[in-house]
């Protein structure tokens, strides 16, 4: 089995630290604009079907 052979530096392990919460983060940014985008219908990527809107304009 593998084992490292010097401690990794503090400076180091807060890079790496910083890297994975910053993927995390800007996954995060993609997820909730392209949520904002769908809910305005202001999407190109996704067609979505809007039947309920139709049918409750002309049941009123």
């Amino acid at each position: 089995m593998a084992v490292p052979k010097k401690r990794t530096s503090v400076s180091k392990k807060r890079i790496r630290k910083n890297v994975w919460k910053r993927k995390g983060y800007c996954a995060s940014l993609k997820a909730f604009s392209l949520g904002k985008s769908l809910s305005t219908g202001n999407s190109k990527s996704f067609f979505v079907r809007q039947t309920n809107k139709i049918n409750n304009k002309t049941l009123k």
